[in-house]
């Protein structure tokens, strides 16, 4: 990462702070002005778009610059957010259908920090689709990762749920 590229990755991580400490309307216009300085078109300038406009209550608006973050070529911990969040703006939006297709495939798209956070989003699309026993299933298995003991147990017990 060049000296430019982290020095712009600070200033969002700092912005992102700042959510909290001005109305939405100015919050946006923060991020949609430091995404300007990022070439036309770039997968992080609209995937931080989409943040700002679903973390101020914007879903609608959110999912089509979730998209076009994805189709742009957005890659690594930005993708899976990404991924996460438009399947709950989906969800919010009423079509947890979708959701759970885009959550299900992401669940061994990679191991990181983040498997935890797909499970948990899983489970509320799988919860408004009617599918609760497999909810259960998906967020007993992420909370083992949590447990000092009983992981294994745990996991052979979910599963059951769902056979």
């Amino acid at each position: 990462m060049s000296n430019m590229e982290a020095a712009w990755e600070k200033q969002i991580a700092d912005l992102w702070l700042t959510i909290d400490d001005v109305n939405s309307e100015e919050f946006i216009n923060r991020i949609n002005n430091l995404a300007s300085e990022l070439p036309a078109g770039s997968a992080i300038g609209l995937f931080e778009r989409a943040a700002a406009q679903d973390s101020t209550g914007h879903s609608d608006k959110a999912v089509p610059l979730y998209r076009a973050a994805l189709e742009a070529g957005l890659t690594g911990l930005r993708r899976r957010r990404a991924t996460i969040q438009m399947a709950s703006s989906l969800r919010n939006l009423g079509n947890a259908a979708e959701a759970v297709s885009l959550l299900t495939a992401e669940l061994h798209a990679a191991d990181d920090e983040l498997n935890g956070a797909v499970r948990a989003f899983l489970a509320l699309a799988l919860v408004d689709v009617g599918r609760e026993r497999e909810a259960v299933d998906i967020s007993l298995i992420a909370l083992t990762q949590y447990l000092p003991r009983y992981n294994r147990s745990l996991v052979r017990y979910a599963q059951l749920l769902t056979i």
